[in-house]
Formats: C-alpha cells, structure tokens, sequence
C-alpha cells in the first residue's frame, strides 16, 4: 500500500476524531448521552451482563451517539443554509432531533429489558 493511501486513511481517521471531539466540547445532549451511556457501562459490568447482552447494549449505546451527531451535522448545515425561521428548516431539525429520541427511547428499553430481571433478584 502506498504512503499516500496510509496519509489518506490517517486523515480521515483524523477528521472523524474531531469530530467526535467537537461535539463532546460544544454538544450537551452528547455530554448527557455519554453519561448514560457510562453508568449503562458501569451497572453492566457490575451486573455481569452477558455478551449478547453487552453487544445490544453497545448497538444502543452506539447508536444514540451517532444518531446526536448526525442531528448536530443537519443542524448546522441548516443554519449554514438560512438565517430565516423557515418551515423547512424547522421540520428538518425536528425530525433530527426525533430520530435521536427514538434511538434513546430504544436504548432505555433495551436497558431496561438487560438490567430490571438482574436488579429485582438483587431486592
């Protein structure tokens, strides 16, 4: 493989980091999912939750995370696009942000169906 094509991967690696690291420094919504997503981590380790488990668990995690910072990207690329209050707009912001609430309404499900029968034995 040649250097250029090394530099090439490098960089876009490089980028994604960015950001990741962007959305974390200015997102709150992606602060308070990672949040989540540790304590989810945290109680999973303690519970010894199995693989499959760990696997639905990591899917969910994911994709709440990628799902806020797809919304973040749409978001500004709509205030790139307007300044004006315009109903498009609007409707594409909020079907981001819906799409976002699906995906954390399914990743409390799935917690809920890993963590509740661990936790009432624990009562």
């Amino acid at each position: 493989m040649s250097g250029a094509k090394k530099n090439g991967w490098a960089k876009t690696f490089q980028y994604a980091l960015v950001g990741i690291k962007w959305a974390f420094l200015h997102e709150r919504n992606f602060k308070v999912h990672l949040l989540a997503a540790f304590l989810a981590v945290v109680v999973g380790f303690v519970l010894k939750i199995s693989v499959i488990e760990w696997c639905l668990l990591s899917l969910a995690i994911f994709l709440v995370l990628t799902l806020e910072m797809i919304n973040t990207s749409l978001e500004k690329v709509v205030d790139l696009v307007t300044d004006e209050q315009h109903p498009l707009a609007k409707s594409a912001k909020d079907i981001a942000a819906g799409a976002v609430l699906l995906a954390a309404i399914n990743a409390v499900i799935v917690g809920i169906i890993i963590f509740a029968k661990k936790i009432a034995a624990l009562i």
